[in-house]
Order: C-alpha cells, then structure tokens, then sequence
C-alpha cells in the first residue's frame, strides 16, 4: 500500500523518446548545431557516389562476369527499433546507416574489381578502424541512457575536456 502511494509522488524522467525539439537543441552543444548542416551536406556527394556505382556494377559485372554486391546487406536500417532513442537520433542513425552502409558497399565493389584487374597484395596493412571496442551493443534495456554513454565515448576520444 506504502509503495502505491510512494509511485504516485515520484517524479518521473522524461526518457529519450518522449523529448520535444526544443529540449534536443538545448541539450546540444553548439559547435555540433553548427557543424550539423555540413555533415548533412554530404547526402549530395553520398547519393551521387551511390548512384554512380550502382550503374558501374550493373554494367560492367555482367561483362567482368563478377557477382553483384548486394545493397541491403551493406545498408542496414535497424536502429529505429531501438526505444532508448529519441526522433532526432533515429533520424541521424537513419543517415548514418545509409552514408556508412554506401561507403562499405562501395568499398566492396572497388575491392572486387581491384582484385579482378590487379590482385597483388599490399605491401603495407592499413590500420583496423578506430573505437571499434567502444561501439555500443544493440540491445540495451528501454531506459538505457544513452546520452550519458554517448558523453562518456566522446570524451574518451580526444584529450580536450568537453
């Protein structure tokens, strides 16, 4: 009964996705509202990269004989699921996963057809990519604070206090 009446005075914290607009660019550091319509200005060189090589493997596997690289296995949609987001990083997710999955297709493509015209090894390795041991797991439970490990990545990555 004690515990009933205890809920109802409890002050409950709004989660991620219950967050308007305004409380997003609040919450934001300035130099990233800034530099947020540069990053987005690459959606034009992205979807024209996309395009390009689209109509080079459609043309020129078929006459190389090379399997196709299929899209959907590089760009992957799936963080919409996630309820520990707000609309704003779902909507940011969603250009990521496009941006990120054409660039790995796209690498796909250029590496097959290196090896069909040239396949000699590298003399030199190219480094793994960097902070692949501090990307999140999928599944976190629904009021996973995000923003708090996001702060704690970003700060890991650069000397300067943010």
């Amino acid at each position: 009964m004690l515990r009933k009446e205890y809920k109802k005075f409890v002050i409950h914290k709004k989660t991620n996705h219950q967050l308007g607009l305004i409380a997003l660019i609040k919450r934001s550091k300035p130099i990233n509202l800034i530099t947020g319509p540069i990053i987005y200005a690459m959606i034009f060189p992205i979807v024209l990269l996309d395009a390009f090589v689209w109509f080079y493997q459609w043309t020129c596997f078929p006459i190389y004989k090379l399997e196709k690289f299929n899209r959907s296995q590089y760009i992957i949609f799936d963080r919409q699921e996630l309820k520990y987001l707000d609309w704003i990083s779902k909507f940011h997710c969603t250009y990521c996963a496009y941006a990120v999955g054409v660039i790995k297709w796209v690498g796909a493509i250029i590496g097959a057809t290196e090896f069909y015209f040239c396949p000699i090894k590298h003399r030199l390795k190219s480094p793994p990519p960097r902070n692949q041991k501090n990307y999140l797991e999928f599944e976190n439970s629904d009021d996973f604070d995000y923003e708090d490990r996001l702060f704690k990545i970003r700060k890991s990555l650069t000397k300067k206090k943010l």
